[in-house]
Parts: structure tokens; sequence; C-alpha cells
């Protein structure tokens, strides 16, 4: 069971209320939160909307916390240097004491592309490359690779942190090439925006079927979903296209589907992105996963 502790829709809140947010969230039971990674997000007719960078919130939490663990869900591939990123996870994961899983994509957001002088052409490629540094770096300490976007020539991630080989990569992706990428590389994979414990039906399929492209088993391939929790009662207007088909219902109904995830035997960990984000939602989801505590009982 985990939690995300920003959301679009609250992207100019201070530092000093995220701690809160995640301290209550670790006092709560939560397992995990999960920051976005995004510079800025511009809509046609609408104002644009900033975000705090996502690495230096994170480091902040990693010693505002003890226990929770720290994600990142996902960072931009395109955003950092690959081989500095790892040297980067590595040193959260030090100071996290083993908390942090790196999640990373390829991106897909344009405008903070061209705001920020990105290159926005061949993502897929960039990541396939990325992920061949990244990888080694994490497990081995040390990579030596030369490609067309990427070079990491005989480069070493020394000293090593708290886990012997490094924090786990998870990768978030859809299309049959980015599948195939997180089947090659990935320790677990992250999907989204999930709604009832039925929705992962499809999702599943495709991963596995990947998996089995590139030679690996899929039971070692961790499966992890993203699910957009709505409540109309407090937001009668439906959000964005991610909530195509959302999770919505009382406490009880959110801990049953939060069972339900857990009995599908494949799903290590879920992720909540709720509408509206407020104190009362996040109650109500606290609530849930204390009810979700006692059904185990």
């Amino acid at each position: 069971m985990v939690y995300t502790a920003n959301d679009r829709d609250n992207l100019k809140r201070p530092y000093d209320d995220i701690r809160a947010i995640v301290q209550q969230a670790e006092r709560d039971g939560f397992d995990s939160i999960w920051l976005v990674d995004h510079f800025l997000y511009r809509d046609p007719d609408e104002p644009t909307r900033g975000v705090w960078e996502c690495w230096t919130i994170l480091s902040a939490l990693a010693e505002a916390t003890q226990r929770i663990e720290l994600g990142t869900l996902v960072l931009c591939n395109s955003f950092r240097n690959p081989a500095i990123l790892a040297k980067m996870a590595t040193t959260l994961d030090e100071v996290s004491r083993g908390r942090l899983i790196l999640g990373i994509g390829a991106g897909w957001n344009e405008p903070e592309y061209q705001a920020f002088g990105l290159p926005f052409d061949h993502r897929v490629d960039r990541f396939e490359e990325a992920l061949q540094i990244i990888k080694p770096m994490l497990r081995e300490g040390r990579v030596n690779f030369v490609g067309r976007y990427y070079q990491a020539r005989d480069c070493e991630d020394t000293p090593r942190g708290p886990r012997r080989e490094g924090p786990p990569l998870m990768v978030g992706s859809e299309g049959p090439r980015m599948l195939k990428l997180t089947a090659k590389y990935a320790d677990s994979w992250n999907t989204g925006y999930m709604g009832k414990p039925e929705t992962m039906a499809s999702r599943l399929a495709q991963i596995q079927a990947a998996c089995r492209e590139v030679g690996r088993d899929p039971a070692t391939l961790d499966i992890t979903a993203f699910i957009a929790l709505w409540f109309p009662d407090l937001q009668e207007k439906k959000p964005g296209s991610f909530y195509v088909n959302p999770l919505i219902g009382t406490v009880e109904e959110i801990a049953s589907a939060i069972r339900g995830y857990e009995e599908l035997g494949y799903v290590k960990h879920i992720m909540f992105q709720i509408a509206p984000y407020t104190t009362e939602t996040r109650r109500r989801l606290t609530e849930a996963l204390q009810l979700y505590h006692h059904m185990q009982q």
C-alpha cells in the first residue's frame, strides 16, 4: 500500500506542507510516498503551472522521515544525464538508509522540453541507451558505454550505498517497445491509471507477453499499479484524461479494492492519486487503509 504526496492540482504547495503530509502518511501506516517529475504544465487557454524540482524535494523528505519508502513516479529520462542520475540515486539511497525506489520513464510532456531546451526527439532510443548505463551503475558500480546519445566511459559509482545492488529500478511504460525494455532491464513495472482490480487484466497480459519475448520469467518482474481515486461528492467535474476508469466509492469499497489488488497475487505496490487532493480525501484513504488492515486480521 503506497501513497502519492502531491497532485497536479496542488503544484504550488509549500515544502513545509509537503513535509507535513508525508510525515502524517508515515504515522498513518502508508508504506511509501511518490513524487512526480515535471518542471511545468502548459495547457491551451490556461496559465502555466510550475512544479517543484522532484529530486531536491525527495532528498529533503529522506531526512524528514524514518521508515517510509521514497519513490519517483516517474523520473523523466531526458531531464538528467543517466550516469549522473545513477550517482544521485546511490547517494539518495545512502541518505535515506536504503529507502529509495528509482522510478524512470521516457517522458511525454513536450512543453517543458521546449521551455527548458531539452531534446524531445528519439525519446525511446535515448531511454534505451540510458538503461544500459543506469542498470550496471546501480548493480555493479561501474559501466563503460558509448552510444549515439550518451557516453559513460570507464565510469564508476563509488562509494557504494547501503544496498549491495543499489536501489530497485522501476520503469513506468506502455507500448510494445517500452514494455520490452521494461522486461529486459527493470526490477518492477508501473502501469496507470487503474480503477478496480479487474482493470489490471489486459495490462498484465501485455507485460507478461513482453517478458516472454525477451526470455524473462514474468514472475521475476514486480508489478505496481497507479490508481486514480476520484471522490465525485467532493469534486463534481470528472478529472482530466488520466481518469478514464477511476476507482470510486466509499471507504469500505476502497478498502475492498485494496484487498482485491492484494488477492490478484502479482501486484506488489499500489499507488493512489486522489482527486480532489484535500485533507478530507486523504483522511478517507487513511480510513480505507486502516479498514484493509482490519480485514487482514
